[in-house]
């Protein structure tokens, strides 16, 4: 809205968005920051951000005290932290060190990960920041960096820069005011939209003009509604870039945070994996086992000090001060003492060695140049290491269709005219490929044909570019042709393709919208004949149609939707002078309504659009990407369920779900779409397809057959349908019909649903998420209105794909094309879960072992809390004596190779639903810890039994004695993850005997030379005196052997009686490389 005011111009631009009844709060922005005349309005200065976008979590001042704050929430430091300060406060068996030095080093090292994490997003966004922006001032052009813009400048965006800041488009290079501009950075979509300068401002085109403007915009405060219709022609957002124009000139009106992008930065969920789900657990267990120890211990030491000769013996007689101590407030002390000296049970460094395990073990990902895409010359992308485990717990695969599964990459197939069907030449996405010189079916003979072509010709908007490159893609290495044909659809791209023969003027557009779901144009030939040419889809163009060969041309586009093509009608209508005039007019008034332009400029479209001859359709495919049908085919194999979400209509999606085997030729087809919904009511239509799928399966199972025999169900759902489930019942009944259709669901090895909007394929990953089931979920898409179905995911992965980044930006993993997600799941996501389960339950095993002694111990030293170790072995156990191999056990380890793993994808289920860390395993690993403590403990005790053991007759102390113990305890652990191992490299060698090697060494060291920091050193030639002793070398052997049986035992037995896939397909290859070897040999 335009108002003059003595010389001052008023922009009034109402960017309120749709759904929004009342005006929000306005700003009033004084364009070139100049105030309006004395006298002319108020004027109130208003203070607005700076252009900086920040993405980063911290500041140089905020860094230590914001993260060590985060960092203990975490239980697991939060706990250390107290047991720290336990140990500082009170007498306590062992020093604080032995607590605060691990707790420290987790701390340093997270602190470090996240700091270099963040110091990249601060990277990112000074790189963002500091890039330049030309912007008038004093009618001069100056150029400074992008973060210091302010609201009110009038900047200058040159072709293929992105927009600063959101603008209000002043005036263009282009004679008529309009620019076109990409915005695959916001939504997804590469195709070019136009958008038109406001009509008092487009004929200024240079500094000096715009400079002398002198104007206030009143718009409404910054709102973060980017995927609704955004309300004015004249807003350029930020990100966006500018296209096949020159340049154009802006005010800024949303900067910094302000701006749509901006605000659109969704901050994503905190995703936890299963496994940290299951770590949490049994930290829980494990943290009431050791809250237990410490309250036996408590009980018993009182008990055993109940008689007094053991409570006061004669040489530690207790002072008067401690006679008169009260009693619960000794036994609390001792209490927390216990707690002190068992908390090693639960570990702290487990948690910083799965963060280190995760980061490096996403470079292997990263890295992979299998997955590496030659054509866009992209790899795989990890934005998260968090999630690496949890591509191989998947169950249920979302997954977009075009762009995802389709190439979006459009072929014209054929065009059907006037029922006579024509093929051309294959021309794919505007170009013509080698060896074809267009389309034959054109001859000079005026009528149907002709009309449809300049039907082709005319109603697009197709631009023009004599470039030799667009948006980076060097266009002339494809084709001959000195000019490229850009477009707000690829498929009219395809369809515009080498037919330039025809001059029109053009008078009028109806711009394409997906509610009319057509376009159309008026034009006027060179004799003076007016044309409205229209094209659409077959749902919108039909009902409008009253000649033409209908029937025909119907049957043809049944046909071709069937076979997965994307098809377009194409009528049109001659116009009189005076029709054209009153069409004009209404059109002119619709666009200048201050209020309701859209529905007016709706209104008026159905008015004129109809009435209308057909001519015929055309078909473009949309062609399936390399695999795309075998990776399907693997993840059905691996045992997940592929559900296709996608917009398109349910004969293209079908037919494409046919082609990439996700539904098979002996597939059942059960239909919940709008029409049977139509023909029967929606509680009918549940309870007929939930009684086909039901009856079958008792059937099937009352036969005793495999379930691979079972019939083969396929789901098609509607947009529509969906909504109608997931709208609670009219009888006001507590439940709905979720529960049925989830059912009907399971029963099916497949599901398309079509019609999908954005949301609604968000609404069913969360359905499915949050089932009774709970499976792991993964999304997977290229575009903006994937968006929400990959945050909604348990991961999400976007596809570098051509509909822009923003999917890829917002997903937890991305990688270049569709197939490479066969590897990512069956190769690194298997190898990651199977790495990082078994690190888990390794750690808490040798925390047992590590532990359980101790508690043992105190049964004979009269639950004094005297320590069974010395104090830099509990520092150094798990820092490392223990640490650095089961770390390479995690990054290495590869129980089967991945080319078994992409042969065998069956081999998937052997590690699906968290199998890995079960109860049952975990209970296993705990008594196998239990066990080995037992041995270590007593066996140690049974060699004590004869105290006198050296040559010398000299008797070993505790010290010795708790030597001895922790000398089995390295060995044992650290050759059962060896047993463990199945891929040995020099590095795994290197890593399990250096760590064997470093504590013999460090022991030596340690008792062997007097440290002058050290005010006593109870170890000092402890370890030299054990090795002096023949029993001692022979019980530390006898007792390493003990200790490793059961598990050998175990192992051999299972693998014989009850051999898992995995186990029989590493048997297997056991035998063909020894026959291999044999024959070479031979």
């Amino acid at each position: 809205v335009f108002q003059k005011t003595q010389n001052f111009t008023l922009l009034q631009i109402k960017c309120q968005c749709a759904g929004e009844e009342n005006w929000v709060d306005s700003r009033t922005i004084y364009v070139g920051h100049r105030e309006p005349p004395p006298g002319t309005e108020a004027y109130i200065p208003q203070r607005f951000p700076d252009n900086r976008i920040v993405s980063s979590k911290y500041t140089f001042w905020n860094f230590v005290p914001k993260n060590l704050f985060e960092q203990f929430r975490r239980i697991a430091n939060f706990y250390f932290l107290i047991i720290f300060l336990v140990q500082l406060i009170i007498d306590t068996p062992t020093s604080p060190v032995t607590s605060g030095l691990p707790l420290l080093f987790v701390i340093t090292v997270t602190a470090i990960k996240q700091g270099y994490e963040d110091w990249l997003r601060h990277k990112a966004d000074n790189a963002m920041n500091q890039c330049p922006v030309h912007f008038i001032q004093h009618g001069k052009l100056v150029r400074k960096q992008s973060r210091k813009l302010r609201v009110g400048d009038i900047v200058m965006v040159k072709e293929d820069e992105t927009f600063p800041c959101d603008l209000i488009f002043l005036s263009s290079s282009r004679g008529d005011g309009t620019c076109f501009v990409t915005t695959a950075s916001l939504d997804g979509e590469s195709s070019h939209k136009t958008y038109y300068a406001v009509q008092d401002t487009k004929a200024f085109h240079n500094e000096q003009e715009i400079d002398a403007l002198h104007a206030t915009i009143e718009c409404e405060q910054p709102q973060p509604d980017l995927y609704k219709p955004l309300g004015s022609e004249n807003l350029l957002l930020r990100g966006a870039t500018l296209k096949n124009t020159e340049k154009i000139f802006g005010v800024a009106i949303y900067t910094g945070m302000e701006t749509k992008m901006a605000l659109n930065y969704q901050a994503k969920s905190q995703k936890r994996s299963a496994v940290e789900k299951s770590m949490n657990v049994f930290l829980i267990v494990y943290l009431c086992i050791l809250i237990s120890k410490a309250l036996i211990n408590t009980v018993l030491k009182y008990v055993w000090q109940s008689e007094p000769f053991r409570d006061e013996p004669w040489y530690n007689q207790k002072t008067e001060p401690e006679r008169k101590r009260n009693l619960f407030l000794r036994a609390f002390t001792d209490f927390l003492a216990f707690m002190v000296l068992f908390n090693y049970i639960i570990p702290v460094s487990m948690y910083v060695t799965v963060e280190m395990q995760k980061f490096l073990g996403s470079y292997f990902l990263t890295w992979d140049e299998e997955m590496f895409d030659e054509d866009t010359g992209e790899g795989p992308l990890v934005n998260t290491s968090d999630l690496n485990e949890e591509l191989g717990q998947i169950e249920y695969v979302f997954t977009d269709k075009t762009g995802t599964l389709t190439e979006n990459n459009m072929e014209f197939i054929e065009c059907c005219i006037e029922g006579h069907v024509y093929v051309p030449h294959v021309i794919c996405n505007g170009q013509v490929l080698h060896d074809s010189t267009g389309i034959d079916m054109i001859d000079s003979s005026p009528g149907g044909k002709e009309l449809f072509f300049r039907a082709l010709c005319l109603c697009h908007t197709v631009q023009v570019k004599d470039d030799d490159s667009v948006d980076g893609l060097k266009k002339s290495q494809l084709s001959r042709r000195s000019c490229i044909y850009i477009s707000s659809s690829p498929d009219e791209v395809a369809l515009v393709e080498g037919i330039q023969r025809y001059v029109f003027e053009l008078l009028e557009v109806l711009s394409f919208d997906s509610v009319r779901r057509r376009m159309s144009v008026i034009v006027k030939s060179s004799t003076g004949d007016i044309f409205l040419f229209c094209k659409g889809a077959d749902s919108s163009i039909f009902p409008r149609v009253k000649e033409g060969k209908i029937e025909q041309i119907r049957s043809r586009v049944e046909r071709n939707a069937v076979e997965g093509l994307r098809t377009l009608c194409v009528a049109y209508k001659k116009l009189t002078a005076e029709e054209y005039s009153n069409a004009q007019k209404l059109l002119q008034n619709a666009k200048l309504a201050l209020q309701d332009r859209e529905k007016k400029l709706a209104e008026v479209y159905e008015k004129i659009e109809r009435d209308f001859i057909l001519l015929g359709a055309t078909a473009v495919e949309d062609r399936l990407q390399e695999k795309a049908a075998d990776t399907i085919e693997a993840l059905q194999k691996a045992g997940i369920k592929v559900w296709v979400l996608t917009g398109d209509k349910m004969e293209t999606a079908a037919a494409t779900c046919y082609a990439c085997k996700l539904f098979r030729r002996n597939t059942q087809i059960l239909e919940l779409t709008t029409k049977k919904i139509e023909e029967q009511s929606l509680h009918d239509v549940l309870f007929d397809l939930s009684k086909t799928v039901l009856r079958h399966n008792v059937y099937i199972l009352s036969l005793n057959r495999l379930s691979t025999d079972m019939q083969d169900y396929g789901l098609i759902i509607d947009g529509a349908a969906l909504s109608l489930i997931m709208k609670p019942r009219q009888d006001g009944s507590s439940g709905n019909y979720r529960e049925l259709f989830l059912e009907i669901c399971r029963n099916c090895s497949a599901v398309l649903c079509c019609r999908m909007a954005p949301l609604q394929k968000a609404q069913i990953v969360k359905l499915i998420k949050l089932s009774k089931e709970h499976p792991i979920t993964l999304a997977i898409g290229d575009g903006a209105n994937d968006v929400s179905m990959i945050l909604e995911a348990h991961v999400g992965i976007g596809i570098i794909g051509k509909e822009g980044r923003q999917a890829a930006r917002n997903s937890d993993y991305a990688i270049p094309k569709f197939k490479h997600l066969k590897k990512m799941l069956l190769v690194h996501g298997h190898f990651y879960y199977v790495r990082i389960s078994e690190l888990v339950q390794y750690f808490f095993y040798k925390n047992v072992c590590f532990i359980f002694p101790q508690f043992l111990y105190q049964f004979f030293c009269g639950f004094s809390q005297q320590t069974l170790y010395d104090t830099a072995y509990l520092t150094l156990y798990n820092i490392s004596f223990t640490s650095l191999p089961i770390l390479l056990y995690g990054l290495m380890e590869q129980h089967v190779s991945a080319d078994t793993l992409k042969r065998e994808p069956s081999l998937y289920r052997d590690v699906a639903k968290n199998a890995l860390l079960r109860w049952r395993a975990f209970i296993y690993w705990t008594f196998l810890g239990v066990f080995d403590a037992v041995v270590f403990f007593f066996g140690a005790y049974l060699l004590y039994d004869n105290t006198v053991v050296t040559s010398n007759g000299q008797m070993f102390g505790n010290w010795t004695f708790g030597t001895l113990v922790f000398t089995v305890l390295v060995f044992t652990v650290t050759l059962k993850l060896a047993l463990d191992t199945h891929y040995w490299t020099w590095i795994n060698h290197f890593m399990i005997w250096g760590s064997l090697v470093f504590y013999i060494i460090f022991s030596l060291l340690w008792g062997g030379i007097i440290w002058p920091f050290l005010n006593y050193q109870r170890m000092y030639y402890v370890f030299m005196q054990m090795l002096s002793s023949g029993p001692a070398w022979l019980g530390i052997i006898l007792l390493i052997t003990v200790s490793l049986l059961p598990d050998v035992l175990k192992k051999v037995l299972c693998r014989q009686l009850w051999p898992t896939a995995t186990e029989r397909i590493q048997v297997k290859i056991f035998f063909i490389v020894k026959l291999v070897f044999c024959i070479t040999n031979l």
